[in-house]
């Protein structure tokens, strides 16, 4: 999961519901100073929340466009079930097109769709279904398929561990294993957000990560820029997969020096600045 420095957003951004046809979901929207070049609906990962884009809302709306970072069915402050059919890959792609719709962003193919990790393959399921909403898709450090192994079995640990203990109790657990490093986070705002997730969500998107298949010739075949960013390191989904994938794509390729699976909040600068550079390429 990607893990933000802090919850609070800045001050070009507010959280509000965005009401929409299956629902109401908490999202962090950022305004730019003037008319809107664009707007962007952006998809966090796998445990993670809309806070995971907190660093990119200043430059990105800076540069003009409108920023809608989004908590999904079940995720943070969005309500959920704790029916694990509710978020079925396609129940999911749903709901993105029911945000696109919500946002009202200037009609078809208005809307730039960025999805993070676990983000970016509910995003190419949506687009699937029906890319006429969207202008554009960036995959984050999000692959063609599964997960890698040593990941895979992390997933069914956390999985067999939410079946038996509490929230509270993963999370302490999960804790006590942290690397050092991330102690500069916030860690009582991971804390709020990891007790508000639903268990059956994260047990529900767990096993897709685990199973997913490749669909990129499926995607290949939407006729829509694609942008494949990540860091230059990942233990999700291996940089070089990551390459092959935008090739088989024809996609534009950024990668990110000095960042790891999650440039949003590891180097949001250099994030955001490639994203404006694709989106305004597009």
């Amino acid at each position: 999961m990607s893990r933000p420095h802090t919850f609070t957003p800045p001050p070009c951004a507010r959280v509000h519901p965005l009401r929409t046809a299956r629902g109401d979901f908490a999202v962090l929207e950022a305004l730019p100073p003037a008319e809107p070049r664009g707007t962007a609906l952006l998809l966090p990962g796998y445990m993670g929340s809309k806070e995971d884009f907190i660093a990119l809302l200043e430059p990105l709306s800076a540069a003009g466009y409108r920023i809608v970072a989004v908590d999904g069915r079940g995720q943070y402050e969005t309500e959920g079930t704790d029916r694990q059919e509710r978020y079925a890959q396609g129940e999911l792609a749903l709901d993105v097109l029911a945000q696109a719709a919500a946002l009202d962003a200037g009609g078809v193919g208005s809307v730039h769709l960025l999805g993070h990790s676990l983000g970016g393959q509910i995003a190419r399921a949506a687009v699937l279904l029906d890319a006429s909403p969207f202008r554009s898709l960036t995959l984050m450090s999000s692959g063609p398929a599964q997960v890698t192994e040593a990941q895979q079995l992390k997933v069914k640990m956390l999985g067999d561990a939410l079946t038996t203990l509490n929230m509270a109790e993963v999370w302490e657990a999960m804790r006590a294993l942290d690397p050092p490093e991330d102690a500069a986070t916030d860690g009582e705002g991971l804390r709020r957000r990891w007790l508000r997730h639903r268990a059956a969500q994260l047990i529900a998107t767990g096993r897709q990560l685990v199973t997913e298949p490749d669909r990129v010739a499926e995607l290949a075949a939407v006729p829509l820029p694609i942008h494949v960013l990540s860091g230059e390191r990942d233990d999700t989904w291996p940089v070089p997969l990551l390459d092959t994938m935008a090739q088989r794509l024809g996609a534009h390729r950024t990668t990110i020096a000095g960042a790891e699976h999650s440039p949003n909040t590891d180097r949001p600068e250099r994030t955001a600045a490639a994203l404006v550079s694709f989106w305004d390429g597009v």
